[in-house]
């Protein structure tokens, strides 16, 4: 049963750190440099937990990273899972339903993504207001276990408003300009196209990318409250006057990691 896999992982994890988390975090392509402002760390890989899925994805270390930042425990997820490596989606949200038997009871998701909004440019930070689920898919689908959550969840505030007026206010306080927009979400691997991008822009979506819905909806059904924040790593399909590559995702990633990392480390310390 499911419930008896997340039990093992959690189990297992409990016997490899002392640490008890109360915020989840999890990387996008590029973003992993949070794990250096954390103290008093313990890391585990992916493959040494039983029944964790493990991600191959270039810019996913794939460690799970406990530790501390400021007085707050946390734990970090160094590299997620995506639908488009062949992953169901309760497998690719496995992760958060362990973080909750852990004990955490906020999640900070982050991912670089592809902006449809045309005031935006590469290297900007949007928090996440809204999402769009452009997956035809759910990881919620199937037989409903009580002791995680409700059938129907509500996902009227999927990300915490709390934690984005806290976030905003961080920000402003680094002098860390910022965009707000709402999220959509396909499947890839393979880049958007020009005709879906204007799709996606009329239905009022702001930037575009691979990961975040899953996580964010099965955070929200196990009652977690969730924050969101994109990296802008390139204008998307018909946008851009360039084709698209990882590689380049993954380098603008890394240049916005730092300004990153400091408002997040800031959220947190004033959390």
């Amino acid at each position: 049963m499911f419930y008896d896999k997340v039990s093992a992982s959690a189990q297992f994890i409990s016997t490899k750190t002392n640490h008890k988390p109360t915020i989840g975090i999890i990387l996008g392509s590029g973003l992993g440099a949070i794990v250096d402002i954390m103290e008093d760390k313990d890391i585990i890989h992916y493959s040494e937990i039983p029944h964790f899925p493990v991600s191959d994805v270039e810019g996913h270390a794939g460690n799970l990273v406990f530790g501390k930042i400021g007085n707050e425990t946390v734990v970090v997820m160094q590299g997620r899972f995506h639908f488009y490596e062949g992953y169901e989606m309760k497998e690719l949200t496995y992760p958060v339903f362990v973080m909750k038997m852990l004990g955490v009871e906020s999640l900070i998701v982050t991912n670089a993504c592809g902006g449809i909004n045309r005031s935006f440019a590469p290297g900007d930070l949007m928090i996440i207001e809204d999402y769009i689920n452009m997956l035809g898919n759910n990881p919620l689908i199937g037989k409903n276990d009580d002791r995680f959550g409700v059938r129907f969840p509500d996902m009227s505030e999927a990300y915490s408003k709390e934690l984005i007026s806290k976030a905003e206010a961080v920000a402003n306080d680094l002098g860390i300009e910022h965009k707000k927009g709402v999220f959509a979400i396909f499947s890839g691997p393979c880049y958007e196209t020009a005709a879906e991008i204007r799709a996606y822009a009329a239905l009022g979506a702001d930037a575009i990318g691979m990961s975040t819905v899953p996580e964010t909806i099965a955070a929200n059904y196990l009652g977690m409250r969730v924050l969101g924040i994109s990296c802008i790593t390139n204008m998307a399909t018909g946008i851009s006057k360039t084709k698209h590559s990882h590689e380049e995702v993954v380098r603008i990633a890394n240049l916005s990691s730092e300004k990153l990392c400091r408002w997040v480390k800031e959220l947190i310390l004033n959390w």
